[in-house]
């Protein structure tokens, strides 16, 4: 029945047949087409390798980092406070910058003692003192973590304590 036979004597083949192997064609030209593009997607994400890792930096984990100890400094004799005891807290984005400030705490802590110790008493006694101190605090952090690990991010120190007397 899939055959008929023409008035000149030849077999004519079926129109359903030649549906079948038309669609059949088509489905197999689509599933070459969708393997071959996950196949690519697979290997780089669909981008380069640059713009994957720009997105991580954008995406990069938001963490906290607490100084170990407070950091205490005594100000010069005649200065309107003798003593200072500052704690601090550092907003940094990923694991492994934490990972460079508690390589580097002695370091930064050190840093940060010379800086917070040479600062006028007075001034940071205000608001826009203290300010600039965190500013201050947070170009020198930034520096030892680019200088000792070449990548990672702090974005802001806060004080969680800062006692002066």
């Amino acid at each position: 029945m899939a055959e008929l036979e023409q008035e000149d004597g030849g077999i004519k083949k079926s129109p359903k047949k030649l549906i079948i192997i038309i669609v059949a064609a088509i489905m197999l030209v689509a599933a070459v087409g969708a393997i071959t593009f996950f196949l690519i997607k697979g290997d780089n994400g669909g981008t380069d390798g640059q713009a994957d890792e720009s997105e991580a930096a954008v995406h990069a984990e938001k963490l906290y980092f607490d100084m170990s100890k407070p950091i205490v400094v005594d100000f010069p004799k005649g200065a309107a406070a003798q003593h200072g005891r500052i704690t601090i807290s550092m907003l940094v984005e990923g694991a492994e910058t934490i990972e460079v400030l508690k390589k580097n705490e002695p370091m930064i802590r050190n840093n940060l003692l010379m800086l917070i110790g040479a600062q006028d008493p007075a001034s940071l006694n205000t608001r826009e003192g203290k300010e600039l101190l965190g500013k201050a605090m947070l170009d020198d952090v930034t520096a030892v973590v680019t200088k000792m690990a070449g990548k990672g991010q702090v974005d802001e120190i806060f004080f969680t304590s800062f006692v002066m007397q």
